[in-house]
């Protein structure tokens, strides 16, 4: 976990997503323990510090809920560690500390040294302590760490001008006017600027301030700067690029690669700027070169039209080619003695003679340095290879909207995805909004090449149309070259190095030598996967088209990625890494679908489609797959997949033709859509199916199957409260997954084992069980609603409603995130079941209420009976009578239908606190008692935590007919005529209470 207090105060947890700490008090507590930096604090100094004067009548048990606040807001309790001396956070990682080891590095080299104190200077986000600078604890700290900042400021000030970069400190000097050290950083970038008259001023008004203020005057160094200024000395000069063009436009997006070339040119003598065409090698190096301080200068030599490199250089540096000698050596013998950067642009199509001029000019001048810009490397001893990349999302919608002069939108965001980020291919794109808008420039990239077909005129013939840069490409490749880039088109979004020897396999051609040498011409993006840039596929399956090779080579990949699918181990040990492969080939299994063999690719997907919940993809894929036709196996196979998908979201799927499949095949079909029943609210899962598919199952030795059938039954046997069974095949379950090492199988035993804990009141083991199921599903590559809602659950019946409200309400918005209906409901009933226990009885209502138009339409009846009984246990405590009977007979009549022994006795426990609120307190007595009964004879007593409202209804009663009278009808339990209390009757009580009651809210 890291904390951020260079700034407002802020913590994120290991996966970089920040960590809410709610309250003042709390984040003022947090911040005196990171004041003091992993030393302990003593209780009496925290309290001091956090409420001064006016502390509560209990301070130091205000503290510790404080602590405890801390605690749970952290996710990790020993992060605060409780010793003799005091409270201490234990080894705290802060942006403070990064920052001051920053800043002790000290390194020599001077551009090392601008790296690290801008590093440095980029981790703060506001004023230190921004959100607590108030508090007395904090300013001392606070003092410390902005003295720091501003001495770093200094420094990077420094070291920039040193190395001759434009350097702005006048911001800095207005708010700190008597620093001498930063006044001096600001004269020598004034008087570099040509601005001597601001900088002599800069030094008076200095001055004067000195002496009125502090009665000084300037330090005798700074009054030594202000008198090499009067004399233009020539040391203050620095050596500014020559011979360059001036830029036209900004360049956009390259700050980061900027600082890391010129750092590169510190250290290295050869760097070499690598890309695919229009990628914008040539403005990074261009304005590279505009930034750095070189004192013989820099030399540009563009090389795209040059038969030769050292005419070219020749020609550049002065050196006349009049005489019989030969040219290299006298150029290298020009260049012997200077300090000087040579910038050699597009050396591609020269790549062996630059490669041969530039060893011999660097071993012959030791104060040289090449700046070079290719597609591949020069592949010179000593040379620094930079690829350059495309601009990401964000500054590449921000150079495209500055092109076109408009701001950004959606089209915007589509365009600049779908030309990479390419910055040449914006820059085209820019030109054409005039002519067709945004919306319809977006849509017609799948014709860029006709789109994009002209650019600006005083660009280079091989830049004005897209097709031109790419076939500027395609020329320098050999045949061989030529065949692997455009099969490597076929596929979406890359591909591994088996799958491109594959797809790209011919006679006589290494695809991996072929394969090696477009990724130095910077055509491929280097593996472990090899992908095309949009644009260059495009062009790739244009050139495959050319070769009639198109057809052909699409039935190669999708055979590849067929038979990758059929191998796929998803239900074993290798589930983790299989699914993860699965995920990186979605986009080459889709444009697999178009193969020839659907149905067997779609069949094969089924379980990955499950595990990642890709209920949209797999409904389109299954059901286009089916209009394909096939074998009748691979159609029923595919064909209870589809069932299974659409039952997921709520609709009715066609017949599925058993007779079709094998018997390995009927007992898993038999299962999943058991299965899927289950999970979506339909607790009537015909038994006996199961027992076929679990003999089924046993005879083929699918341990596999028998260990999922074990899993629902035991989830099944929560319906019919048979906890032994729970019990008996859960374990069973969890030990057959163990062995076959299936961690999805692993987490779907463990939850009715973990909802058995919560049963018996062993809420330890169902937070262990749940903890490690929640663990299980990040794993797997997602993240479970129904165990983080489970966990919620826990946390309610310990009695802390605040972290049970956080955790049902991220089960929440994740379900919706993930559009899982039975999540939401699962978390929705857990936050009315907190908001009821809390007293907030609208809550309660209003979480409830909408949930019934879904249960019914799914079937979801034990969701029915649990949300009524909620609904009459919040009426019954408003003291709404009519309400709360109605409400509590409805719920009786769903949990007798669910046979479920546990939602029956908890209609009767609804009951009876209805019945008694209406003063029939004998009925309610024998209610109770009979409701104990039930539970008791399933072997599930309430635990003590959940005894709340038995309890509140049982204090009630027996305070109304005394105890004895109690015991009795409690011992007696139902008899006849109690059947009334069951009965629909006229509610009784106010009409305008009574109207409140939901019409239709029970089983139809």
């Amino acid at each position: 976990m890291r904390f951020g207090v260079l700034g407002p105060l802020a913590v994120w947890g290991e996966d970089g997503r920040p960590v809410h700490v709610p309250e003042i008090k709390v984040r003022a507590l947090l911040a005196d323990l990171l004041v003091h930096e992993g030393r302990p604090v003593s209780a009496d100094r925290l309290i001091d510090d956090l409420w001064g004067e006016r502390p509560s009548r209990n301070p130091l048990g205000t503290l510790q809920a404080r602590i405890s606040q801390l605690r749970r807001a952290l996710g990790d309790p020993a992060l605060i560690a409780r010793g003799p001396a005091g409270y201490r956070l234990d080894s705290p990682d802060t942006d403070a500390a990064r920052f001051r080891e920053l800043l002790g590095r000290r390194t020599a080299d001077p551009r090392g040294r601008a790296a690290e104190l801008g590093e440095a200077l980029a981790l703060w986000r506001g004023p230190a302590y921004a959100d607590l600078a108030d508090q007395e604890f904090a300013r001392p700290a606070i003092a410390r760490l902005e003295e720091l900042r501003l001495a770093a400021a200094e420094e990077h000030a420094e070291v920039r001008l040193a190395l001759g970069e434009p350097v702005d400190v006048a911001d800095l000097v207005a708010a700190h006017p008597l620093r001498e050290r930063l006044r001096a950083v600001h004269l020598k970038s004034l008087y570099r600027q040509g601005r001597q008259s601001d900088a002599l001023a800069s030094y008076g008004e200095l001055r004067q301030r000195l002496a009125e203020e502090l009665g000084l005057d300037p330090s005798p160094e700074l009054a030594a700067l202000h008198e090499r200024i009067l004399r233009q000395d020539t040391d203050l000069d620095v050596v500014r690029a020559a011979g360059l063009p001036a830029p036209l436009t900004a360049l956009v997006g390259r700050d980061e690669q900027l600082a890391e070339v010129a750092e590169r040119l510190g250290s290295d003598r050869l760097v070499t700027l690598t890309g695919p065409g229009g990628v914008g090698k040539t403005s990074l190096a261009l304005e590279t070169a505009r930034r750095l301080a070189f004192p013989d200068g820099v030399w540009l030599v563009e090389l795209a039209g040059a038969e030769r490199p050292v005419d070219a250089v020749a020609a550049v540096i002065g050196v006349r080619d009049n005489s019989s000698a030969p040219l290299a050596p006298r150029v290298a013998s020009a260049l012997a003695s200077k300090r000087a950067l040579l910038l050699l642009d597009n050396c591609e199509h020269l790549v062996e003679p630059v490669a041969s001029l530039v060893s011999g000019l660097l071993k012959a001048a030791p104060g040289l340095r090449v700046l070079a810009t290719s597609q591949e490397p020069l592949g010179v001893s000593g040379e620094r290879v930079h690829p350059v990349p495309p601009l990401d999302v964000e500054d590449a919608v921000r150079l495209f909207a500055d092109r076109a002069a408009i701001e950004p939108g959606e089209a915007v965001l589509t365009i600049c995805r779908r030309l990479d980020g390419i910055p040449l291919a914006l820059e085209l794109a820019a030109t054409r909004v005039r002519a067709l808008g945004v919306e319809e420039l977006a849509a017609r990239l799948d014709d860029r090449f006709r789109v994009l077909n002209a650019g600006m005129r005083d660009a280079p013939e091989r830049q004005r149309t897209l097709r031109a840069t790419i076939d500027w490409s395609w020329e320098l490749l050999g045949e061989r070259e030529r065949l692997v880039l455009r099969r490597l088109a076929v596929h979406a979004d890359g591909c591994d190095l088996d799958a491109a020897e594959t797809v790209c396999a011919e006679p006589g051609v290494d695809v991996l030598d072929s394969l090696a040498r477009l990724v130095d011409r910077s055509l491929v993006m280097p593996g472990p996967r090899y992908r095309l840039l949009e644009s260059v596929a495009a062009y790739g399956i244009e050139r495959l088209r050319e070769a009639g090779e198109l057809e052909a080579v699409r039935e190669r990949h999708a055979r590849y990625y067929t038979a990758l699918a059929e191998r796929a181990e998803l239900r074993g040990p290798g589930q983790h890494a299989w699914l993860r492969r699965l995920d990186q080939e979605s986009a080459n299994l889709r444009r697999a679908m178009e193969g020839s063999q659907p149905l067997r690719l779609a069949a094969s997907l089924g379980w990955y489609w499950f595990l990642r919940g890709r209920l949209g993809e797999a409904r389109r894929s299954l059901a286009h797959a089916l209009t394909r036709g096939g074998p009748a196996g691979e159609t029923a196979t595919a064909s209870v997949w589809l069932a299974a998908m659409t039952l997921m979201v709520g609709e009715e799927p066609e017949a599925v033709p058993y007779e079709d499949l094998d018997a390995v095949g009927r007992a898993g079909a038999d299962w999943l859509l058991s299965f899927v029943h289950w999970a979506y609210g339909d607790q009537s899962v015909h038994v006996g199916r199961m027992e076929r598919a679990l003999e089924a199952f046993g005879a083929a030795g699918e341990r596999w199957g028998v260990a999922a059938v074990l899993a629902l039954r035991a989830k099944l046997a929560v319906v019919r409260g048979d906890l032994a069974a729970m019990e008996r095949d859960g374990r069973r379950s969890l030990a057959l997954f163990e062995e076959l090492g299936d961690r999805w199988g692993q987490a779907e035993a463990m939850d009715a084992l973990d909802l058995l804990a919560e049963i018996r009141g062993d809420y330890a083991e169902a937070a262990r069980l749940r903890w490690e199921e929640y663990r299980i599903s990040q794993e797997l590559g997602s993240e479970n609603a129904f165990k983080l809602s489970a966990l919620g659950r826990v946390a309610l019946l310990e009695g802390d409603y605040g972290r049970a409200d956080e955790l049902h309400e991220r089960a929440r918005a994740l379900a919706v995130e993930q559009s899982y209906k039975p999540a939401e409901e699962h978390a929705v009933l857990g936050l009315a079941l907190s908001a009821r226990r809390q007293g907030r009885f609208e809550d309660a209502e209003a979480h409830l209420l909408p949930l019934f138009g879904w249960l019914r339409q799914v079937g979801g009846t034990p969701g029915i009976a649990f949300a009524l009984a909620e609904l009459g246990f919040a009426a019954e405590q408003r003291g709404d009578v009519a309400l709360a009977l109605l409400r509590q007979r409805e719920g009786h009549a769903a949990a007798v239908a669910t046979g479920d022994p546990r939602a029956v006795a908890l209609a009767l426990e609804g009951l009876a606190g209805a019945l008694s609120l209406d003063g029939r307190h004998v009925q309610a007595a024998r209610l109770l008692g009979t409701a104990a009964a039930t539970r008791d004879s399933v072997g599930a007593p309430l635990p003590v935590n959940e005894r709340l409202d038995v309890q509140r209804i049982t204090e009630r009663v027996a305070g109304a007919v005394g105890g004895k009278a109690f015991d009795a009808a409690y011992a007696e339990g139902i008899v006849p005529g109690d059947e009334a209390a069951f009965a629909p009757s006229q509610p009784r009580g106010n009409s305008a209470t009574t109207s409140q009651a939901p019409s239709g809210l029970g089983p139809a």
